[in-house]
């Protein structure tokens, strides 16, 4: 499945809702992730910005929509079944792939039960897909790059112009990167990075 509509946000956006239920503040973080390495990222990121929050319960669908190959899912001290896995089914039936999110709660003083968490998680998620702004996936190509750590500044600025996304990085040798872009555009990328790194650059091209 090529074509289905993904979250129409920008590598490092947030797409933001927030709620109060019974006195506690419900705040829902959305992004768009193509890997399970970049939904982890940004589950650590959320819970970086969020340190005193009561929980950061968090859902991801990495793939298609209702594909289950790259999805996790976490209640975050909530009782076990009342976050993370409603927040999940909303995710998997809503049409949306390649898609993460974080519900931030403070709590308010007032106990909501197993009923009320459930509706209030699933509600925050729900509110965030109302207003999501959302495209049709494009049919992307993968390559694996790999480039000296002083062409990296090239390596970002050609991979923005071709509106491609970074899936998983290793920086242990060279600054090795696997990406993903249209296929439009695949080629010129190539072209301008080896161009750029006078033939120097590693470019395998992943065929599905």
């Amino acid at each position: 499945m090529t074509d289905y509509l993904v979250p129409n946000l920008a590598p490092d956006e947030i797409h933001r809702e927030e709620d109060v239920v019974r006195r506690s503040r419900f705040i829902v973080s959305i992004a768009r992730v193509s890997s399970v390495e970049e939904a982890k990222a940004f589950i650590e990121r959320i819970r970086a910005e969020h340190p005193t929050a009561t929980h950061n319960c968090w859902a991801f669908n990495a793939g298609a929509p209702e594909d289950t190959a790259q999805v996790g899912a976490s209640d975050d001290g909530e009782p076990q079944g009342t976050a993370g896995r409603p927040m999940l089914t909303v995710l998997l039936h809503s049409g949306v792939g390649e898609i993460a999110t974080v519900v931030t709660r403070y709590f308010g003083g007032t106990l909501l039960g197993t009923g009320g968490l459930v509706r209030a998680y699933q509600g925050s998620v729900k509110q965030g897909l109302d207003s999501l702004p959302v495209v049709l996936r494009e049919d992307m190509q993968r390559f694996v790059v790999s480039i000296e750590p002083h062409q990296v500044s090239d390596f970002q600025h050609f991979l923005a112009e071709a509106k491609g996304r970074v899936l998983t990085s290793d920086f242990r040798f060279d600054a090795t990167f696997e990406v993903e872009i249209p296929k439009p555009r695949a080629q010129s990328f190539s072209d301008r990075m080896m161009e750029a790194t006078a033939g120097e650059a590693l470019i395998d091209w992943i065929e599905d």
